[in-house]
């Protein structure tokens, strides 16, 4: 077994603390805005100039002008507030986002991140994965734990173009979470999703990893 899509993002929301302003990278990290923990407030930014989202919307909510950086309608809040795209790369660059919560395509032990091109597909540019692992505080990486063919996502050393060298903090996959000690250059299993042994990550892994399992 595997955490599915929605676990992933329910441990990413873990990582959430009262008052902080966080962005949401594309794809499963977007669904850490519907898991907020009740007890704590967060603030959640986009860098195409909006700070406050709310909720996806529900079909008669839709307004197609309001939309987050993937693109997906998204609603506004009463604390809304809306500004440039240059504003809110300042607010990122100016180290004002406490986390970001990131899609992956691979991480390294060391915790090196590639999550914007795969050579000879096209892109679309690579968005704002740079100056997120640069310039945010803490850095959370939601992604399947192997390709579709069965290929290691998490690495002894990314084969993928860069986004950042030693930038990651957390990784969660679906099979289960790793801390990485980016200063250090070193990874830890502390959790295991339910129903996956150590054989099963040992043996879809590529990266060296220690064990540090509650109990273990």
């Amino acid at each position: 077994m595997a955490w599915t899509r929605d676990q992933m993002a329910g441990r990413a929301a873990r990582e959430l603390r009262d008052g902080f302003y966080v962005n949401l990278g594309i794809g499963i990290p977007t669904l850490v805005a519907g898991l907020v923990p009740p007890d704590i407030k967060v603030t959640f930014h986009s860098e195409n100039g909006m700070l406050g989202m709310g909720p996806f919307p529900y079909e008669d909510e839709i307004d197609p002008d309001l939309i987050n950086a993937g693109k997906q309608t998204i609603t506004e809040l009463p604390q809304t507030s809306y500004f440039s795209s240059a504003e809110s790369f300042g607010m990122i660059r100016g180290g004002h986002i406490d986390l970001s919560i990131l899609g992956g395509m691979q991480v390294a032990e060391n915790g090196d991140l590639a999550n914007w091109m795969v050579p000879g597909k096209m892109i679309k540019g690579m968005g704002g994965a740079m100056d997120l692992v640069a310039g945010v505080r803490r850095i959370v990486v939601v992604m399947e734990h192997t390709e579709k063919t069965g290929a290691p996502k998490f690495r002894r050393q990314c084969s993928l173009p860069l986004t950042g060298t030693a930038v990651v903090d957390l990784l969660i996959t679906d099979l289960g979470v790793f801390e990485i000690d980016r200063k250090r250059g070193g990874a830890a299993l502390t959790e295991l999703a339910q129903g996956v042994s150590l054989d099963d990550i040992r043996a879809r892994t590529d990266a060296q990893f220690a064990v540090k399992l509650p109990g273990g």
